[in-house]
């Protein structure tokens, strides 16, 4: 049986409509994760949801413990696992306001613990990290969008930042010269991650903002969480659908 787990970011720092049965705090070998785990249900079906900032949203992108969030939801038997994330816009078509479903990822960032094996290396922990996205999982999402008459846009490249702070418009202009599309703080190492737990993984992105120097506006946490809150009411309507299909 499949199990979803939901990693809710900025803007589902909680999940109005889950109907919680149970919150699991788990102990893993590599310390305290970023928040109990809610288990409920979700539309009749069985749903894990972790808010990877917190319950408060009081945890950075780069003190959030990764390794403990993947290690606690496979404890806990979730087997597919739904990242939630808020980003800026790099490209044309991804414009504030837009759902898009990523298929690669770059990683800028540094100073984060990006292994479960790194106290115990072998040669063969090394993963293949080709596609960082579960094609399955990426195509469930996408016709979940198509089936609520929303639109997700198919494939764009992930630029994994360090944070907390937003970016300069330098940097910006680098990364698309890299060919990234979308810019957020917290896809790698959990995607990696995710990937050598064996646990299919999949990101839904909303678009918050234009990235820095896009346009001459100056960016406003303001303008971005209004963006976010009608971007997140699809999101659900979305997951909603996920969940028919994996226990379809």
């Amino acid at each position: 049986m499949r199990l979803l787990g939901i990693i809710g970011g900025s803007g589902l720092t909680q999940y109005p409509g889950l109907e919680i049965t149970e919150q699991k705090y788990v102990e893993t070998p590599y310390g305290d994760p970023s928040a109990a785990i809610k288990i409920g249900t979700l539309n009749g079906k069985q749903v894990a949801f972790l808010p990877r900032h917190g319950d408060r949203h009081n945890i950075p992108p780069h003190r959030i413990n990764y390794r403990a969030n993947i290690h606690a939801l496979k404890t806990i038997g979730v087997t597919d696992i739904l990242a939630v994330a808020a980003v800026g816009g790099i490209t044309d078509k991804f414009a504030p306001g837009v759902l898009a479903v990523p298929d690669q990822i770059i990683d800028y960032t540094h100073g984060r613990e990006q292994s479960f094996f790194s106290e115990q290396f072998r040669a063969d922990n090394h993963i293949d990290f080709t596609w960082p996205y579960d094609q399955e999982l990426r195509e469930i999402l996408l016709k979940a969008a198509a089936d609520a008459g929303l639109t997700a846009l198919d494939g764009a490249t992930y630029a994994a930042v360090q944070g907390p702070r937003l970016e300069t418009a330098a940097e910006i202009r680098r990364l698309a010269r890299d060919g990234c599309d979308l810019v957020g703080m917290t896809g790698m190492p959990e995607a990696c991650l995710a990937r050598e737990a064996e646990l299919s993984y999949a990101t839904l992105a909303v678009v918050a903002n234009w990235a820095a120097g896009i346009t001459n506006n100056v960016l406003t946490m303001d303008e971005i969480q209004q963006t976010l809150a009608g971007g997140i009411d699809d999101v659900k309507t979305i997951i909603a659908n996920v969940m028919k299909q994996l226990s379809g």
